[in-house]
């Protein structure tokens, strides 16, 4: 996920226009997202050659995906101080063309020194990209088309997560992962230069600051939230970021087969987005819990079935599928709490989201380099479950 902003406009049109962008227009922000999605876990099913190649452990190659959550942790917040009067989709296209260089650099780099500065370029246009794109969808296509927009713009998470790391890991099989990532700065480019000429003028039209993330801050139901989306991320990518070498090493699985596995479990994924937004229009907190205990059920089944092959494929989907469903469950619970300030709430839940994804490679990386990889799977099993059981436990009256 990226898979970290809004996943539902409804009753908020914060930034409407006079009249209706193109659908064009729309789709091209859901390609930036798709691009932001893909670069940011591609190197989930590299890590070994990575590793290999720099002469580093696994552990340490995780920083990958740690660092950039840690820095778009930081500048989800800072976006909205800073954005100021800068035309949206000037600022878009900026932090796209820094995604391309962030590529680029990572490409290039025969050291993890120079592989982090890039991952720290990336952190920042995923920060900035979720906390302003994430909220478009109203503007472009104002009225009851917003929330159909916002689908569109988010079908870019779906898309990366179901085809684009999962190609990105069968081009860097066969070619070599500095061949993935010059790709994938080739993708960078095309988006941006697809945005200027598809995207029109976006002047902001309302203040923002750091004043509004305080006020939803103090929302208790925001509160159980952030807390939820600290224990499941944190789950998620402390065993997920390191699912390549398990099933090699433990599942005894071919590297052949590894790209077909991931297709399967974004294709999961992507069904998991389908039905949350069902569920969630049903029962916003059974379907955080139902995602929660999904994800952490299958993972812990996948630990200790992970000597049958034939299972632990399955449970892997079941795992995908949870996890598709995680950001509309997250956001729906989110938004429900504070639905007269979007852009603040989008705001903190990239914050803590990418926080969390960071902290999940960091802790998953030092378990598995001190402990072992079933370590950092018990690590998402237990975390994951352990949300479930604190949704299911609160009281709605006392969230009021």
């Amino acid at each position: 996920m990226s898979a970290v902003g809004p996943a539902s406009t409804s009753g908020v049109q914060p930034h409407a226009p006079a009249a209706a962008a193109p659908w064009a227009a729309v789709a091209s922000v859901g390609i930036g997202a798709f691009a932001l999605v893909t670069s940011e876990f591609l190197p989930v099913g590299l890590l070994p050659q990575i590793a290999h190649d720099l002469g580093i452990t696994p552990g340490q190659a995780g920083l990958m995906v740690t660092l950039p959550g840690v820095i778009a942790a930081v500048m989800a917040p800072f976006t909205l101080a800073f954005a100021g009067n800068l035309d949206r989709r000037h600022l878009l296209c900026v932090l796209l063309a820094m995604l391309a260089a962030a590529n680029l650099a990572v490409s290039l780099a025969t050291s993890l020194p120079v592989v982090l500065a890039g991952r720290v370029l990336l952190g920042i246009a995923i920060g900035g990209f979720w906390t302003i794109g994430g909220s478009l969808g109203p503007r472009l296509r104002p009225g009851a088309e917003g929330t159909r927009a916002t689908s569109l713009i988010f079908s870019g998470v779906s898309v990366g997560t179901v085809a684009g790391v999962p190609v990105g890991t069968l081009l860097g099989n066969a070619l070599g992962w500095r061949m993935a990532f010059g790709a994938a700065t080739a993708v960078a480019l095309v988006v941006v230069a697809v945005l200027m000429a598809v995207l029109p003028s976006l002047k902001p039209t309302q203040a923002q600051g750091f004043g509004d993330v305080g006020s939803v801050l103090k929302v208790p139901k925001v509160q159980v939230g952030l807390l939820a989306i600290l224990l499941i991320f944190v789950g998620q990518f402390g065993s997920y970021t390191y699912i390549t070498p398990y099933l090699l090493q433990h599942a005894g699985i071919g590297a052949g087969a590894i790209s077909a596995i991931l297709f399967g479990y974004g294709a999961a994924g992507f069904a998991g987005n389908l039905v949350a937004g069902w569920a969630a229009s049903r029962s916003v907190k059974g379907t955080l819990v139902a995602t929660a205990a999904m994800m952490g059920g299958a993972i812990a089944l996948m630990v200790t079935a992970a000597d049958h092959a034939l299972m632990v494929v399955p449970l892997l989907m079941v795992w995908g599928l949870g996890f598709g469903m995680l950001p509309i469950a997250v956001q729906s619970w989110l938004f429900s709490a504070a639905p007269s300030k979007l852009e603040a709430v989008s705001a903190v839940f990239v914050s803590s989201a990418q926080a969390s994804i960071g902290a999940g490679a960091l802790v998953g990386g030092l378990l598995l380099d001190h402990f072992g990889l079933p370590s950092a799977m018990w690590l998402g099993a237990l975390a994951t479950l352990l949300a479930a059981v604190a949704v299911a436990l609160v009281k709605q009256r006392s969230l009021a």
